[in-house]
């Protein structure tokens, strides 16, 4: 979807400034919002993909006027009273009003490392060759749907090189909406700056995507 995550080459937001030694927290809250972004996601009732929709979804104004973690815990209230956990009312007061949905599984101190190491692989095997080779140029599609989607708009319609073939992997654009993984073939296409930023761009400047097999086409 075209939502307020996605800016790239949009003007008006300022240089990207890195900050010199960044610490993983800017305070302490956000360590929480993090334990309970990852204790809520192993209840198992959404996918990582449905949550990144769910941060989209926040209107634009709200989004970017919050920071990093207070997006995730906005997302996490949505997806909680979308599956039932937590009504609005109770996210709202801090307190249970009444049962809600039960866990598939709930994430205990003990468990934490194993999880944290062990990731959330999302790689599969399908039973098809790539359609697209190393060296190959192609052309990414163009839409703008209100759905979850990996393919930025700066890249839409736009010809490169396919630079690798990563594997197969679940398709996001169907796991974000509880149509299945429905893995597809993963390429990182390779972009020169003129055809991505027009005229005027540093022709030196290369711009690399991984795109799934359906956002491409033959050129």
């Amino acid at each position: 979807m075209n939502g307020p995550h996605d800016l790239g080459g949009q003007m008006g937001f300022g240089l990207v400034a890195p900050e010199k030694d960044e610490p993983y927290f800017h305070a302490e809250w956000e360590k929480r919002a993090l334990g309970i972004t990852l204790s809520c996601g192993a209840f198992g009732a959404w996918t990582i993909d449905e949550s990144r929709h769910a941060r989209e979804n926040i209107p634009p104004a709200a989004y970017l006027a919050a920071s990093y973690y207070e997006i995730w815990m906005r997302g996490v209230e949505t997806l909680l009273e979308r599956h039932g956990f937590a009504t609005r009312e109770e996210l709202s007061s801090g307190r249970k009003l009444r049962e809600g949905t039960a866990p598939k599984r709930v994430l205990k101190a003990d468990m934490v490392s194993a999880a944290l190491a062990k990731g959330g692989p999302c790689d599969r095997p399908v039973e098809v060759a790539p359609l697209f080779a190393v060296g190959e140029a192609v052309r990414t599609k163009n839409f703008n749907p209100a759905t979850h989607t990996r393919l930025p708009r700066y890249a839409r319609a736009r010809t490169g090189v396919v630079e690798a073939v990563q594997g197969s992997f679940v398709f996001p654009d169907d796991n974000a909406h509880g149509k299945g993984e429905n893995p597809q073939w993963l390429y990182t296409v390779v972009f020169d700056g003129v055809e991505i930023w027009g005229e005027g761009a540093d022709p030196l400047l290369t711009v690399s995507i991984d795109a799934w097999e359906s956002y491409l086409e033959r050129v």
